[in-house]
């Protein structure tokens, strides 16, 4: 460790996404000592990071990019960003920062390494020929490269846990589990009810690993019972993600009336604000962020029963579980809430109450700092 304030490097493929799970992590250890450097993809959050003081170093690597040339070179663009800056601790989030962070810690031969996986993304949630192709090899990846060294690997529901452990892709002992990445309270608050027709609301990115097509086909088969309900999507695509809507695909489904797309939304307290029931009817989640920010605006959820998702709700307690990939259970689900507003205010208020036991951001953070000290300890 440096004699005096430790450096901590983050490691993340967007900007954006750092900004919106991240930041108070980010905060809270500036404030406790560190110096905080983060190497990211730069878009339109580059000045929000750099204005916080952290460094803020521009990286090529990309979600979407399979060229074996340009992995290559992006694994010794990191190696070399963490030669220059020497961190004492790089903490790297999701998949591919995990892969090449954790090869290029080595070759810097870095002291400490904190790895998140927020959910096993697409190669494990998706069962297209791709994913399957590729989990061997990210299977062998995991073994050679989570037990090895100074390193920890933060998961955030016990399902992962369950996976890796027994899989035999990392050691119990370097598994820490953190659930999800918090959610601010104060910020995201209860609100009443709006008047009117009830809103239905899928916030989220626009891929369909994220069950927006089933939440589609669930509003059709309503509109066609004659339930009276908007079903409205927010967020954009995403066209680094493999299974991505296309922004084609959402504008039919727009102009067919079927559903409203607002598309990305930074006011999202006032969002929710508009909505009487949140769903997210996704395949897989790590722990979903937006299902925590739904519950502490006093919002019902209903959700798929999958790892990450049925973290968040208890069925029939603060939302409703459904089958994955069951476009009739959802509509059956969302018709039961619409029918029943006692139900949402109840459920709302334990979503509520749950959140701000298990899930506020304070919580996490102090967790994840928690891991940093015991890194630092060794």
């Amino acid at each position: 460790m440096s004699a005096s304030r430790p450096k901590l490097l983050f490691l993340v493929t967007e900007d954006w996404y750092f900004c919106s799970h991240r930041l108070p992590l980010a905060r809270a250890a500036q404030t406790a000592g560190y110096d905080i450097v983060v190497a990211t993809r730069v878009g339109a959050h580059g000045e929000a990071i750099a204005a916080e003081g952290f460094k803020l170093i521009p990286i090529g690597l990309r979600r979407s990019s399979q060229n074996p040339l340009r992995e290559l070179a992006a694994i010794a663009e990191v190696a070399g960003i963490f030669r220059r800056e020497r961190p004492d601790i790089v903490h790297h989030i999701a998949l591919k920062p995990v892969l090449y962070g954790s090869i290029a810690a080595r070759i810097a031969r870095l002291p400490a390494v904190v790895n998140v996986l927020a959910g096993m993304g697409f190669i494990f949630a998706s069962k297209t020929l791709k994913a399957r192709l590729l989990q061997p090899f990210v299977v062998r990846a995991f073994r050679l490269l989570l037990n090895t060294g100074s390193s920890l690997l933060i998961l955030q529901n016990p399902d992962d846990q369950r996976m890796l452990v027994e899989g035999g892709m990392v050691a119990p002992r370097r598994v820490r589990l953190i659930r999800g990445s918090g959610v601010n309270i104060e910020r995201f608050t209860p609100t009443p009810e709006p008047v009117g027709t009830p809103v239905v609301m899928l916030p989220s990115r626009m891929i369909w690993d994220k069950g927006v097509g089933e939440f589609v086909e669930a509003a059709r088969l309503l509109r066609a019972l004659g339930v009276q309900a908007r079903f409205v999507l927010v967020g954009e695509s995403d066209p680094e993600n493999p299974v991505a809507i296309s922004d084609g695909q959402l504008a039919r489904w727009r102009d067919s009336g079927v559903v409203e797309w607002w598309g990305r939304r930074e006011d999202m307290p006032e969002v929710f604000a508009q909505s009487c029931v949140v769903c997210l009817p996704s395949y897989r989640e790590g722990l979903p962020k937006v299902l925590l920010e739904a519950a502490a605006c006093g919002r019902p959820i209903i959700t798929t029963d999958v790892p990450g998702c049925r973290e968040v709700v208890i069925n029939g307690y603060n939302g409703l579980l459904v089958p994955p990939q069951n476009a009739a259970a959802l509509a059956a689900s969302i018709k039961r809430l619409i029918e029943d507003p006692e139900q949402r205010v109840r459920m709302g208020e334990r979503g509520r109450e749950l959140v701000e036991a298990e899930f506020s951001d304070d919580k996490v953070v102090q967790q994840t700092l928690a891991v940093y000290r015991e890194l630092l300890a060794q």
